[in-house]
């Protein structure tokens, strides 16, 4: 009989001035599509700078148990594709933990295969629903085998003979559903078309042009995103350096503006417009942010980002920047909690569907912990309070969400009492190198150690 592990708590408390410099692991995303694209595509991939992290290594097992080689050879993970078109059918069920972005992903780029394909993950990833990416893929001519209620997982599909190419106009703003449709769309003869009404993070689109996809992408007049992908094309292993994630590199930031007297660089973090959402809100409440050392990496802008603390004042949050920032809402309701006045969220209903409630399990955690909130079906207003004068003294429940955790233990960093959260085990799915990295800085972050 296997032990259950235990919940390993941790509490973060009131820290002197943060100074120095930190580097936040390689960009989430990316890192998943490097796993798959070079898995697939014919010849040799080489990627620096990956993402290490527990969701992004079950895409390359998953990619394996498909046929790819991927190996870590120093700095460096080598991946042998299989060629477009190509992959094997898997003995087992591929098992990805929590991996949200991994799993649709990889249920778009099989979903044409005529193979048998069975998905599995862990407690949290099987409340998340999956019928967002299935039901394209059923226009397309996938069979869903089995799912469970509200189509969650476990999954079985089997893909058809010949895959239909369609044109999907995506019905909410989501990277996800994006690219499992063109990651589909690979597979297929003809041109698949996705329709995109509000812009979401185009790394999907930006890879596939790199790995040599037939791939054209059109705006027309009312700023609607036209994407074509012509299927069944080669794509040609490459050479990926993946920078710094912006997610990732929203908790060192933000600990930054509401501890007093800070100064941090945080290095080589992406620059991409999608994905600066964050920076900008932060800006406009006041934040001493300064991208320096501009340059270009992979196709993308990075930057190393100086930030020194800041008197921040509340602002309305626009429900159309959403989805270039959907992941980065509760850190930034930790910088409003210090913030003066009021500050206001808009347009989150994405957050339901994450590893958590994620609104649900913010809200609860600012109350827990002295803050002044209300949460709406989809918004959440904060009222600061400068200084962070009485906050403090809660224990969140993290509901096994990695950026939930990092978000508390970033606030009690500057509340007058310390902020402990129920898990921390699960910050190792996206940061793991998270709690060395804040004491690096000088942050006070004691975790439980795992007791055997």
């Amino acid at each position: 009989m296997t032990d259950i592990p235990r919940p390993r708590t941790a509490t973060s408390r009131k820290s002197s001035a943060l100074s120095g410099r930190g580097r936040v692991p390689g960009d989430k995303s990316i890192s998943h599509r490097a796993f798959m694209l070079g898995g697939l595509a014919s010849g040799e991939t080489r990627v620096t700078g990956l993402l290490e992290g527990e969701d992004v290594l079950r895409t390359g097992e998953a990619m394996k148990a498909m046929g790819a080689g991927i190996e870590r050879q120093g700095a460096a993970w080598i991946i042998q594709g299989t060629g477009n078109g190509c992959l094997l059918e898997p003995e087992g069920p591929l098992d990805f933990g929590n991996a949200g972005t991994g799993v649709r992903l990889t249920i778009g780029l099989v979903g044409t295969y005529d193979m048998t394909t069975r998905f599995t993950g862990d407690a949290s990833l099987s409340r998340r629903p999956m019928g967002r990416v299935l039901d394209p893929l059923r226009q397309m001519g996938t069979q869903v085998v089995e799912a469970q209620e509200g189509d969650r997982l476990p999954i079985t599909l089997h893909g058809p003979k010949h895959a239909a190419p369609i044109a999907y106009r995506v019905p909410m703003p989501s990277a996800q559903v994006k690219s499992a449709v063109l990651l589909a769309g690979l597979n297929t003869p003809g041109v698949t078309t996705v329709v995109e009404p509000v812009m979401t993070r185009d790394h999907t689109e930006k890879m596939l042009l790199g790995f040599g996809a037939a791939l054209e992408v059109e705006t027309d007049a009312e700023g609607v995103r036209h994407i074509r992908l012509e299927g069944q094309g080669v794509l040609k292993g490459q050479e990926i350096a993946v920078p710094g994630d912006p997610s990732s590199a929203a908790f060192p930031l933000v600990a930054a503006l509401i501890v007093p007297g800070s100064d941090v660089v945080i290095e080589n973090v992406l620059m991409n417009p999608t994905r600066t959402g964050l920076i900008l809100t932060l800006q406009e409440m006041g934040a001493d942010i300064e991208p320096i050392n501009r340059r270009a990496s992979g196709g993308e802008e990075v930057a190393d980002l100086r930030v020194r603390s800041s008197h921040l004042k509340g602002v309305a949050v626009p429900a159309e920047r959403a989805p270039f920032m959907i992941d980065e809402y509760p850190v930034l309701a930790v910088a409003a909690s210090f913030a003066e006045g009021e500050t206001l969220m808009q347009g989150l209903e994405e957050l339901r569907v994450k590893e958590s409630d994620r609104l649900a399990a913010v809200a609860a955690g600012l109350k827990a912990n002295g803050v002044d909130c209300t949460e709406g079906e989809a918004t959440l207003a904060v009222r600061g309070r400068p200084e962070g004068k009485g906050l403090g003294g809660g224990t969140v429940e993290t509901h096994l969400d990695h950026r939930i955790a990092m978000s508390f233990l970033v606030m009690g960093l500057a509340t007058e009492e310390p902020v402990t959260i129920d898990d921390q085990a699960m910050i190792a799915t996206s940061f793991p190198e998270f709690v060395e990295l804040m004491r690096g800085l000088g942050a006070e972050i004691e975790a439980a150690e795992e007791k055997a």
